[in-house]
């Protein structure tokens, strides 16, 4: 199996996942948005990358104005999570202070 073929399949469970907790309704929505985020970080990512190798002709990593706007992206993202998540373990320490 290819590393490309194990990447297009690994996509599945994560959309499984994301259905699922969006389905619940019990994580905070700013977490909500930095896994959606994520999702939205790969699929930029791969045309970026194409972009960079039909361009450049060399790897997305490689071209620093490209990679660097994506890692960005990312990194707001990851904050999206931590603050989400922080929120929700805050909200539920609250609840059972009271």
């Amino acid at each position: 199996m290819t590393k490309e073929s194990l990447f297009g399949l690994s996509l599945f469970p994560y959309l499984l996942f994301l259905w699922f907790i969006t389905k619940s309704g019990k994580l905070p929505k700013l977490a909500l948005w930095g896994f959606y985020g994520t999702l939205i970080f790969v699929a930029v990512t791969i045309p970026a990358g194409i972009y960079a190798q039909s361009v450049y002709g060399t790897s997305l990593a490689n071209v620093d104005w490209i990679h660097g706007g994506a890692e960005a992206f990312l990194t707001i993202t990851n904050i999206f999570l931590v603050v989400g998540l922080k929120s929700g373990i805050d909200r539920a320490l609250a609840k059972t202070q009271d």
